[in-house]
């Protein structure tokens, strides 16, 4: 079920793309980022409503909540910048870039979270940060 549900995923997440930089044109890209996260904002809660997670609340650890804010924040500052970056330029090259954060991301874990990094990570990671540099230049 994970893998149908980390496809649906990046269909999600391109549409994001392509539906935001149809909708941000003549808009402030801030002002757009605070309209989408206010739409992002009531469908989660609507779903932590609708499946009885909100009894959950009370358990939460400070460590959780901790780095559940510091994820909330690197949140808000990617959607900035990547509005910001998406009205600027060009779907087809902006987008490879932030997927850059697949790389960013495999070498945090190796650092901050002791993962294991395989060759297959790191054939991988080059793969992609060449495909990413062949897309863009």
């Amino acid at each position: 079920m994970w893998l149908v549900m980390a496809l649906l995923s990046a269909v999600f997440a391109a549409l994001t793309s392509i539906l935001a930089k149809m909708g941000i044109d003549g808009v402030n890209s801030t002002l757009a980022t605070a309209i989408r996260t206010l739409v992002v904002l009531v469908m989660a809660w609507g779903m932590v409503f609708l499946t009885g997670a909100q009894q959950g609340l009370a358990s939460i650890d400070k460590r959780s909540w901790v780095f559940l804010i510091l994820s909330g924040l690197a949140t808000g500052a990617s959607w900035l910048c990547y509005y910001w970056a998406l009205q600027q330029g060009d779907v087809s090259k902006v987008v490879p870039i932030d997927k850059l954060s697949v790389v960013i991301t495999l070498v945090l874990a190796f650092v901050l979270l002791h993962e294991k990094f395989t060759a297959k990570s790191v054939v991988g990671a080059v793969l992609i940060t060449a495909g990413t540099l062949a897309m863009v230049l």
